[in-house]
């Protein structure tokens, strides 16, 4: 597996590099790849399909100059900064039979992502958890023959930004009992080189790739990730 590890200058550039990616591997690019990226401030990243409204304190996103992203995978909405390590997974549905089914391809990729993690365990649909608290949130993109999966993994994160910045999500998963998220979220005990390490050694991600389709990524930033029509749609 190809491993990228690149954080671009703009958080709407590194949503758009996870899509040019996916884009790029169904024109015949380099896949199955897994990219390691880590945002250094705040932002609330909203799913494809999610509300802002519903979603997110848009009064305190305001006032601490948090932007609103949205990207084009599924899932609920996540609170990125420091501490929070983002992969995004690009394999082929050929890689693997499982790999068709939305809900076994969660399985077969967090089951790799829980080797870096000692006590990770798998919860609800997509998460990981330790203990009963969710350390990872994880949604897919899905093409003809490819899926883009993103996960995030929390481990040297401000905790209690989450409830300052996002809503109580409208659909939780059962384990959740409606607990809030001070109660419900964790940090897992790995420093975040290690974690990188770890994640890409599950993957088995050991051929480094230094380029990207950079005019791509732009080319979707100014169509798609900058435009407020896109981050508003719902």
């Amino acid at each position: 597996m190809k491993r990228i590890d690149v954080t671009l200058p703009s958080a709407e550039e590194n949503l758009a590099l996870d899509e040019a990616l996916l884009l790029d591997a169904e024109a015949g690019g380099p896949s199955p790849a897994l990219r390691l990226w880590e945002w250094p401030r705040l932002a609330a990243v909203v799913g494809a399909a999610g509300i802002v409204a519903d979603d997110v304190h848009e009064d305190a996103c305001r006032a601490d100059a948090v932007p609103i992203l949205r990207r084009a995978s599924g899932g609920g909405t996540v609170l990125l900064g420091p501490g929070c390590l983002c992969f995004s997974v690009i394999v082929p549905y050929s890689l693997h039979p499982t790999l068709d089914d939305i809900h076994a391809s969660y399985r077969w990729i967090l089951e790799r992502v829980a080797r870096a993690i000692p006590g990770g365990t798998l919860a609800g649909i997509c998460d990981l958890t330790l203990g009963g608290r969710k350390f990872s949130g994880n949604a897919q993109q899905r093409k003809r023959t490819h899926l883009l999966h993103h996960g995030t993994i929390l481990h040297a994160f401000d905790l209690p930004a989450l409830a300052r910045y996002l809503k109580q999500p409208p659909r939780q998963p059962e384990y959740r009992a409606a607990r809030p998220h001070g109660d419900f979220v964790c940090n897992v005990a790995v420093p975040g080189d290690a974690l990188r390490e770890g994640v890409a050694a599950a993957f088995g991600a050991d051929d480094t790739l230094t380029s990207w389709p950079a005019d791509a990524v732009a080319r979707l930033v100014a169509e798609k990730y900058a435009l407020e029509s896109w981050r508003r749609r719902r």
